[in-house]
Parts: C-alpha cells; structure tokens; sequence
C-alpha cells in the first residue's frame, strides 16, 4: 500500500474496524496477550483505561450526516480525557479520506477546556500547538458545539513493526444530550446496537505485518463502519 501524506508532510494510517462479540474478545485478547505489548497507559492502569469523548458538530450535524451518508472526506471534533482526570486534556480532530485517517491534536489546559465548553474558543489563538490557529477557524466558521458524551473502557495493544495499534473498546455508552465533560455522576446509557459487542481497531502506516495478521484471525468478523458517534447520537432523532 503506498504511504499517504497531507500538505504538511504528515503521514495518514490505515484503520480497521470490526465489531466483535465477548467470546471473539476473549479468545483474541488471550492470543494478543502474550505476543504484544500493552501501551504505557494501560500498563500503569491494570491493563485498561476509562475514555470519554465529547464530541462537537454543526447546527446541521455535518459530521453525523457525512459519517452516515459515507462522504469519503469528513471530518469529526472532539475533546478527550482519560479516567475523568484533567491531567490530560485533548482537542481533536480525526480526519478520514477514503481509507486513510490522521488525527491532528491540541492540549488542553483545563481552564481552557472549560473556556471552549462554555462556547469561547478565543484562548485557542494563544495556544502554542501549530494546530490551535486552525481549530480556531474551522469553530468560528462552521459554530461547532458540544453534541454527545461517548465513554468506554480500551484495552490497548502496540507492536513497533508499522507502528501497529490494536484496541478493544468496550462498553460504550452514551450520556445522551447531556455535555458535562468532568461530572463523574453523568447518567449514560448502554448502546443498544453493541450489546454483548465491542468494537475491535487496528491501526496501522502502510501495511498490517504477517505477524499480526495472524493473530488477528477472527473466522466470521467483518469489517464495518463503526462509528462511537453515530452509535450514541442515534437515540436523539
């Protein structure tokens, strides 16, 4: 597969997503367990961790449209954290093009996460990451807003050959229209369509090694277009 890249030099990933069953799981993970290893993260949080994403759209839920629709280049916003904590903060966006993604990505301090979530994106023109300038832009034109909570645990997986990233998303649940980001007592709701399901991404540059195709036998798994956002913005309409 030939190496893809933006304007700017950066690479674009190859993703695979695949929604498998709790037995699929076990019997992948078990296998995975003891050929790979796990990311810092997840090493230092008993092999797992909580992820919350607030994802942004719109007034006319472009992003959710685009995904449902299968526009091949589309964009989707995000703010992330891990386990709750404030202690890392991210703004996102993850780019598709066909069968290539890139994400691209700012910190955040919590003053101004909170700044973006009460709708006053000014302090991104005075974050240094050579990205804020262009989030700021794309908020201001297109009146981004904070639209759905998507959390979930990940069991993550890294092999250094292709920089190879397994993950197993587990869980998912959607707070609805609720956009408390840092409330711990947000009541979220169990997605209909995954239960007794996760979701399975592989990631990868150029091309997926032997090695970990072969782990990753799945017998019955197909691909699909699994999509967290549309999963938890479904119930709205």
């Amino acid at each position: 597969m030939a190496t893809k890249r933006d304007l700017t030099g950066k690479r674009y990933r190859h993703e695979l997503k695949y929604v498998i069953s709790e037995g699929e799981h076990k019997l992948l993970s078990m296998r995975i367990k003891g050929c790979l290893r796990q990311d810092y993260h997840a090493s230092i949080n008993g092999g797992e961790y909580m992820i919350r994403s607030l994802y942004f759209d719109d007034p006319f839920d472009t992003a959710l449209w685009d995904k449902t629709s299968g526009v091949g280049s589309r964009d989707k916003f995000r703010i992330r954290i891990y386990n709750l904590s404030d202690s890392a903060i991210k703004l996102e966006r993850k780019h598709k093009e066909g069968q290539y993604i890139k994400k691209d990505s700012v910190s955040l301090s919590r003053a101004e996460c909170d700044a973006i979530l009460r709708g006053n994106i000014e302090c991104l023109r005075e974050n240094p990451s050579p990205f804020a300038m262009q989030f700021y832009g794309i908020f201001k034109a297109n009146h981004l807003q904070p639209k759905v909570l998507v959390d979930y645990v990940r069991e993550p997986y890294v092999f250094p050959a292709e920089d190879v990233r397994i993950t197993f998303d587990k869980g998912v649940r959607t707070a609805m229209r609720c956009t408390d980001l840092f409330n711990p007592n947000v009541v979220t709701y169990p997605v209909w369509d995954l239960r007794g399901c996760m979701i399975l991404e592989v990631k990868f540059n150029e091309s997926l090694p032997q090695y970990v195709q072969q782990l990753l036998t799945l017998g019955a798994a197909e691909r699909t277009a699994a999509s967290k956002y549309v999963f938890c913005r479904q119930y709205e309409f």
